[in-house]
Formats: structure tokens, C-alpha cells, sequence
């Protein structure tokens, strides 16, 4: 099958199994193309079903030169950090985390999701972060779902995670030019893409998106070509994502939890999670300890 012009690269990313029936697929980074705009990392979480007494449970763990963006469609999960935040993230609402110079945080399912079980289906994407910031203060916020703005109109309803688009901002704060929809396309209906922001990419969540007359189905990440409006079209109706923005400001070296500019900076986050001296999550006692590594850290996981 031809890949259309519109089309730069079409990523079909494998899926894991993480256990007790959670999988992931991860778009990005791929080896054809390791980042989207700023976006160096996209997993989609499930969906999954958990029985009553299980969860999801990522054990406190530490991140550096980057923001992480979790979004869910369904089920919620409560993030702790080390700096005391607590706080749980339902469907719509935006938890954005700034590593910066470094941060520890976890991610479990709630004991009230544990009691009854039920089903768990998002997306993680982590947002590097330009040199100037990728030292910062690290910090927190949530935005829960009324604060971000909407579209709706001619078939198509969207709401606007972070960065700018179609003339709106997200209140979510950010560090470079981006942007992050969550868009819902009825049956039969479409939506143009312009060509507001440098790089541009779509995650198709559900349904069949079609372009240029050639039909693609969930799972897959459409990275567009730069320039023109491209017009996204659904003939039974679809879920996507649309996320870019301006090209990164050099490249960024990825390895277990850390992104940087320096290979250096990745060696001493390392070395630092090792000996324990990055700040602890109040009320946790487990931690993911630090993978065996090669003498240099790779561009992707």
C-alpha cells in the first residue's frame, strides 16, 4: 500500500505486556523518528480490565530533563512525588510533571479502584524540555478536565491538553511551542490540520482515520510531513490524538527515565539514583532500582 504524501512516516508500535494482562504500546521514540516536536516518549496504557484487589502499580522511580504528561479515557490512577504532591487523575483532566534537575514520583491505581477492579486505558507522553529548562526547579500541576478548553462543531469535538491550537491555549504551562488535542471525529465527518506548528503527528485511539483516501486503523502514530493542511477523515467514526510543535532545540539522548542534552548529565542521574540521592516520595518504601547499563547510555530504551 502506497503511503500517502501527506504522510512522513507511519509507526506501527509493538505492544508489551507489562503483566497480569497491562500492555503498553510505545510510538515514540522509534527508530525512524525519536521525537515529534518536543514529544520524545508516547505509550498508550492499555485499555486494560483489572479483577477486584488488583491495580496498576509503578513503584517510585526518577526522572530528569523532561515533563510527563498523563491523560486517561477511562479508570484513574493517583501520582505521588517527592514533593509531597498526592494527587489523583481521572478521564480529561492533565497531570504535568517538570522533572527539570530531577524528581522521583509514583503512579498506582487508587485502593478504591483495587476494591471493585475496572478498566484502565490512557496515554504517557513525556515532553522534553529546551536546554534552558532542562535544569529547572522541578514541579507539579493538575488541571482537572472543566479548565481545558473545547471545540466542537461539524462533527468533530476536541479538547485542547496543552500548548496552542485552531486559535486556542491550554492554561496547562509549558516550555516550548506545542500542542496536545484529544479530538473525537463522527462517523463521516473530518478535521483540517493546518500548518500552524513545524512537526505534526496523529495517534489514532480508536475507529478508522482516512487520508488522502487511504484508510488507517487504531494503534498506529501518523507522523505528517512539514507545511500544507492536511485533512483527516473518518468514515465510521474515530478517536485520535494530534500532537507536534516546533522542532527541538538539538538533540536529546534518552535513556531508562532520564532526557538530556548531555550524556553526561544521563551517566550522573544514574549514578545518583544508585547511591540514593535523589529526594524520597513521602509515604512510599519501593523503589524500581536503576537497570543494568552500558557504558554509555543509548538514544532510546
Amino acid at each position: 500500500m502506497a503511503t500517502p504524501s501527506a504522510i512522513d512516516i507511519a509507526i506501527v508500535p509493538p505492544t508489551r505486556d507489562l503483566g497480569d494482562g497491562f500492555t503498553v504500546r510505545r510510538a515514540l521514540p522509534d527508530a525512524r523518528r525519536r521525537m515529534v516536536g518536543p514529544f520524545i516518549f508516547f505509550d498508550q496504557m492499555g485499555p486494560a480490565v483489572f479483577r477486584s484487589g488488583e491495580g496498576l502499580d509503578v513503584r517510585p522511580h526518577p526522572h530528569i530533563g523532561l515533563a510527563t504528561v498523563t491523560y486517561l479515557f477511562e479508570g484513574e490512577i493517583l501520582h505521588r512525588d517527592s514533593l509531597g504532591t498526592v494527587q489523583p487523575i481521572r478521564p480529561g483532566a492533565v497531570n504535568w510533571m517538570t522533572a527539570g534537575r530531577g524528581i522521583v514520583h509514583s503512579e498506582r491505581s487508587p485502593q478504591e479502584e483495587r476494591k471493585t477492579g475496572g478498566r484502565l486505558f490512557g496515554i504517557q507522553t513525556w515532553v522534553a524540555l529546551p536546554r534552558e529548562h532542562e535544569e529547572r526547579e522541578p514541579s507539579f500541576v493538575h488541571h482537572p478536565e472543566p479548565e481545558l478548553p473545547v471545540f466542537d462543531g461539524g462533527g468533530v469535538t476536541g479538547r485542547l491538553i496543552a500548548g496552542t491550537l485552531f486559535g486556542m491555549r491550554s492554561p496547562v504551562r509549558t516550555y516550548s511551542d506545542m500542542f496536545y488535542a484529544d479530538v473525537k471525529v463522527a462517523a463521516g465527518s473530518h478535521i483540517a490540520l493546518d500548518a500552524e506548528h513545524e512537526e505534526r503527528a496523529v495517534y489514532i485511539t480508536e475507529g478508522v482515520l482516512e487520508i488522502d483516501g487511504t484508510p488507517w486503523p487504531a494503534g498506529q502514530m501518523l507522523v505528517l510531513r512539514s507545511g500544507g493542511t492536511v485533512v483527516l477523515h473518518s468514515p465510521s467514526g474515530a478517536r485520535i490524538l494530534l500532537l507536534g510543535g516546533a522542532t527541538m532545540d538539538g538533540p536529546r539522548h534518552i535513556w531508562w527515565n532520564f532526557v538530556s542534552s548531555s550524556r553526561e548529565r544521563i551517566r550522573e542521574a544514574g549514578a545518583a539514583w544508585k547511591a540514593g540521592e535523589f529526594p524520597a516520595v513521602p509515604e512510599e518504601t519501593e523503589f524500581i532500582p536503576l537497570p543494568e547499563q552500558p557504558q554509555a547510555p543509548v538514544n532510546y530504551p
